[in-house]
């Protein structure tokens, strides 16, 4: 994606739009190192200050990471992201709690409104995040745990809800890496199997759906603060 040339007033703002724009749509990727700043600043057609406030103020989301006599580089794919990467401690169990708020609810819709083909598709993505958990593909795996929390509440047939989580997709992702054991230098909880949530939906079972996905997401939350103490 070629950078364009800033004309209207607010340049900083137009250029942090447009280095989200080049992360975001995969033209720099995570590990990157970026333009350095004549050198954006020439494809811009803005002043170096103007290019130093807008990485610096990516730098403060977590976007990109400034390295000192080195470079600045792309550091997670969005805001959320980079952020959510430092979870620990308080802004961990908050990411749980509300997670706990939404997925027992959506277990319970689910339970009562899923069709045969999303009971299908909820055990064909069980079957394929196991499978990249045995596999040691750790990214897989926290994506795929999380493509079936999803996949859970949208079965609720709850709009609303379910656009609800649909926003927070990023945050649960990187809340699954960071709860799990099998995230190098991160040891949590032994993995937690999810069957038998996907049995109880099957079944139509609403309170044991509910208790499935309460009973997972209080153990972390025990752990996590736990480790608070």
């Amino acid at each position: 994606m070629p950078l364009a040339t800033t004309r209207r007033a607010g340049l900083v703002d137009q250029v942090i739009e447009q280095l989200r724009d080049a992360v975001t749509q995969g033209e720099w990727p995570i590990g990157q190192r970026i333009p350095t700043e004549p050198e954006l600043a020439g494809q811009l057609g803005v002043g170096r200050n103007t290019v130093r406030e807008a990485v610096r103020a990516l730098a403060h989301t977590g976007l990109l990471e400034v390295r000192q006599g080195d470079g600045t580089y792309v550091r997670a794919t969005s805001e959320v992201s980079g952020a959510i990467r430092r979870l620990c401690g308080s802004e961990l169990r908050e990411v749980l709690q509300v997670r706990r708020i939404l997925e027992v609810e959506g277990a319970r819709l689910a339970a009562v409104s899923r069709t045969e083909e999303e009971v299908v598709e909820l055990r064909s993505l069980l079957e394929r995040r196991n499978a990249e958990l045995r596999d040691g593909h750790w990214e897989d795996f926290a994506r795929l745990d999380a493509e079936f929390h999803f996949a859970v509440v949208q079965s609720g047939h709850n709009t609303l809800l379910t656009e609800m989580y649909r926003g927070l997709t990023e945050v649960i992702t990187a809340s699954v890496a960071a709860t799990s054991n099998v995230t190098p230098g991160r040891e949590y909880l032994p993995e937690i199997g999810h069957e038998g949530l996907a049995e109880a939906i099957a079944d139509r079972d609403a309170d044991r759906a509910a208790s499935e996905a309460c009973g997972f997401l209080d153990e972390l939350l025990a752990r996590v603060e736990q480790d608070e103490s």
